[in-house]
């Protein structure tokens, strides 16, 4: 199985250097903030900053704010 050139003996190689660097206690904590970096990336990306539904004047203050 190759994924980008890479076989098994280096995958094995470079998860046994990431566990001596990281160690196995800060590894699911490093894979969430890298998890959370791409999906940031992502909707940067695509411009997808609001959730489906919502309005953009609310988040700016609704008809009863006024504004200067």
């Amino acid at each position: 199985m190759r994924i980008a050139g890479l076989g098994l003996p280096e995958l094995l190689i470079i998860l046994l250097v990431v566990l001596l660097i990281f160690g196995a206690s800060r590894l699911p904590g490093v894979g969430s903030a890298l998890g959370k970096g791409i999906r940031s990336f992502k909707t940067s990306v695509t411009g997808e900053d609001d959730k489906p539904g919502q309005d953009t004047a609310a988040n700016e203050g609704g008809p009863g704010e006024q504004r200067p």
